[in-house]
């Protein structure tokens, strides 16, 4: 590949992925460049961190909009003006609606913290705690119109720590920071090739 894949990173939480994922464009073990984050939540430490990288921030709050179109249309925008190629969903706690899906078809990816299709949804490592399975997992698949149903790319499992959600969480970020970029690094060579 030569150029840089232009990215736009989607979190709505503390961005340790978008740190990660960052860490990775600048070390040169992702070719890719993140020209902005986006978030739908101003006070989000992902925010503090993206200006720590010295990266756009742009928030936008789909309560100041009328609709889930209109708020959509001005992402669309701002992704278009910026030349994202690709959405990298990292902690955004936000369902991608159709006209979003539509301008960027196949070209959002989405991390998940449980061996899709089981726990989909908001706390999914509080899921498979409840349930008392012994491993769940990490997912890194395609965006759909469903809630973590998109096809899977990669998957890792994970190890539950017996009751304790804390110590599961930090195994599965470990997990994340490492196979989010290197699944981005395969699916960004394979599209450049075609």
């Amino acid at each position: 590949m030569k150029e840089k894949v232009k990215i736009a990173v989607f979190a709505s939480g503390s961005g340790s992925n978008f740190a990660a994922l960052e860490n990775a464009c600048r070390e040169g073990e992702l070719n890719a460049e993140i020209a902005l984050v986006m978030t739908d939540k101003p006070a989000a430490f992902v925010v503090e961190r993206a200006k720590q990288a010295a990266v756009r921030v742009v928030a936008v709050e789909p309560k100041a909009f009328p609709t889930k179109k209109a708020f959509e249309k001005t992402v669309i925008d701002i992704l278009r003006q910026a030349e994202v190629e690709w959405i990298v969903l990292a902690g955004y706690m936000r369902l991608i609606g159709p006209d979003l899906l539509a301008a960027f078809p196949s070209r959002i990816v989405n991390i998940h913290p449980s061996l899709l299709p089981s726990f989909p949804g908001k706390d999914a490592i509080g899921q498979a705690i409840a349930h008392g399975v012994k491993v769940t997992g990490v997912t890194v698949h395609l965006v759909d119109e469903g809630m973590d149903t998109g096809p899977i790319l990669a998957q890792e499992a994970v190890r539950v720590v017996d009751g304790n959600t804390e110590m599961t969480a930090q195994s599965i970020h470990a997990i994340e920071h490492v196979i989010y970029k290197e699944t981005l690094q395969k699916l960004f060579v394979a599209n450049a090739i075609n």
